[in-house]
């Protein structure tokens, strides 16, 4: 396993990670969830991403059930958590989400109880919230860093405006400021770490965990012929992925890719993890496999970043054409 410094921290992060959305709960059990979950950390895998409104709540009492029998050393793993929408879902209340103060200190001791964990590494601000102050967030924040129940703090699908302005309210208020965010980056989406964030990386640093490093599994080839049953696209209530994601156009260039993986001789979605992670400014990338021979799979993408020469990648750029164009100054 490689592991990396979270932006300009001190903490290092296996560049491959493991996440429970969509997946605990909804798509595996305690003892698939505890099968994974040791496979990950055996070969070297040690953050655990997580969230409250993941399965309601619900994924990371998995999570946190499995770590409890695990008894692994705590000091061998980091673990997350992330606030924004709440766990009750349709019966959040008022102050039940957002990035107020009360909703993330509540937040953040809620996620406590359900992953039996007494700190967490990482804590994460799901979304921005348009009706907090930023000042208030990152004074949160810096209260639960303080308190020692947070580790480091970040942001996730925040823009470089709203990042650089916490920075601001930090540096202003001599507070800790947002070590990471957690952008979504694959070879469809590419403009935040691609372009908006690369003056965030030279400046002030920024540590990133990626989600959806596959694309909602599209980068696999499995949507290649269609939608299987019991995929991520065909499950109830994800609509949306399948809206976002299943387009003639893309799912041609995903053919050609799988493709130059066979020529390879790799998968395309270890491929497509590879090709992440090759970016410097990749933390982490998080998987989300259901099952050992997805998860075994996924591993070999830092065997396949090796094989990724500049010939290689220009192969891939010239199949996807989604590099962002760059303003001219």
């Amino acid at each position: 396993m490689e592991y990396r410094r979270l932006g300009r921290s001190g903490l290092q992060v296996s560049v491959l990670s493991f996440g429970s959305w969509v997946s605990f709960s909804k798509q595996i059990n305690d003892k698939v969830a505890d099968e994974l979950m040791g496979i990950a950390y055996d070969n070297g895998i040690n953050f655990f991403d997580n969230a409250e409104v993941y399965a309601l709540g619900e994924s990371e009492k998995m999570m946190g059930r499995v770590l409890k029998k695990k008894k692994w050393d705590r000091t061998s793993y980091t673990i997350s958590s992330k606030a924004f929408w709440g766990w009750r879902g349709k019966d959040n209340k008022p102050n039940q989400t957002g990035c107020s103060r009360k909703h993330l200190v509540e937040a953040c001791n809620e996620a406590l109880q359900r992953l039996q964990v007494d700190y967490l590494d990482m804590f994460f601000c799901h979304r921005p919230d348009k009706n907090t102050p930023i000042e208030e967030t990152v004074w949160a924040m810096n209260h639960l860093v303080q308190q020692g129940k947070v580790l480091y703090w970040g942001t996730s699908e925040w823009s470089g405006v709203e990042i650089m302005e916490a920075h601001r309210a930090a540096e202003k208020f001599r507070l800790i400021g947002p070590t990471m965010e957690q952008p979504q980056y694959n070879m469809f989406e590419r403009d935040k770490m691609e372009n908006e964030f690369l003056e965030i990386f030279k400046n002030v640093g920024l540590g990133t965990t990626i989600w959806s490093p596959l694309a909602s599994g599209m980068l696999t080839g499995k949507y290649n012929d269609g939608i299987p049953k019991g995929s991520r696209f065909a499950l109830e209530g994800f609509d949306w992925l399948k809206d976002r994601w299943v387009m003639d156009e893309k799912v041609k260039k995903v053919k050609k890719l799988s493709e130059l993986a066979t020529k390879m001789g790799v998968s395309t979605a270890s491929l497509s993890i590879a090709w992440c992670i090759k970016n410097k400014n990749v933390s982490t990338a998080i998987l989300g496999a259901t099952k050992k021979t997805q998860l075994f799979d996924n591993l070999k993408a830092l065997d396949v970043a090796a094989m990724l020469t500049p010939d290689l990648l220009d192969k891939i750029e010239s199949i996807m054409k989604t590099k962002p164009k760059l303003p001219d100054y």
